[in-house]
């Protein structure tokens, strides 16, 4: 396939954008530094600003599927405004997790578990995906990491869930992001989602 992915400078962007490339793909990796872009066989890296429409669209044209991993500062609307511009039917999100409920129902921004500094960037995460919910055209999905995003291992020993956290033994919930990239490339692969939000952690 033919994948656009935004954000692809970022750590979650590169580590798919490399996984995907990895597996054949052909990858458009857009982002607004391209000198940041892992260099790999399959990856065509090129600046962009996905706040613009129009130049979005026509970055975009021909693709199977766009993987957005911005941080929230581009709204739904804007994306979905380009994807069907450009024809494009797919948008898999990189989300986020405050959203994601404990084991007493309430989501993690709402418990003493999320830090002050992060209920901004936390807030537009969620304020993206009940925008998203909306959506009746695009098909879409919204794949909410596990509560510590972090740098490891390639392990292919993850989980996968719907809106609850998942967590280990130990309390933890966590996820690398060389895993998490192997399970978005396994959905942009498989299509075991639509128009709805899973998660993943160990």
């Amino acid at each position: 396939m033919k994948v656009a992915v935004l954000g692809a400078s970022g750590r979650a962007g590169s580590a798919i954008a490399k996984e995907l490339a990895a597996r054949g793909h052909e990858v458009l990796a857009i982002a607004r530094h391209p000198e940041k872009i892992p260099s790999a066989e399959g990856i065509t890296a090129t600046v962009g600003d996905a706040s613009n429409v129009e130049r979005l669209a026509d970055q975009i044209a021909g693709c199977d599927a766009v993987i957005s991993a911005l941080k929230f500062d581009v709204p739904p609307a804007t994306l979905l405004a380009a994807l069907k511009k450009a024809g494009v039917g797919r948008l898999l999100v990189t989300g986020g997790a405050a959203s994601l409920k404990d084991d007493q129902g309430r989501r993690l921004i709402d418990t003493d578990a999320m830090p002050d500094s992060w209920k901004p960037i936390a807030q537009a995460g969620i304020d993206f995906f009940y925008e998203l919910k909306e959506e009746q055209d695009v098909d879409w999905v919204f794949f909410s990491p596990a509560f510590n995003f972090i740098v490891g291992p390639r392990t292919r020993q993850f989980r996968l869930g719907g809106d609850q956290l998942i967590r280990d033994e130990a309390g933890e919930s966590r996820i690398s992001f060389a895993d998490y990239a192997i399970a978005m490339a396994d959905e942009l692969e498989s299509h075991a989602h639509s128009r709805e939000r899973f998660t993943i952690a160990y």
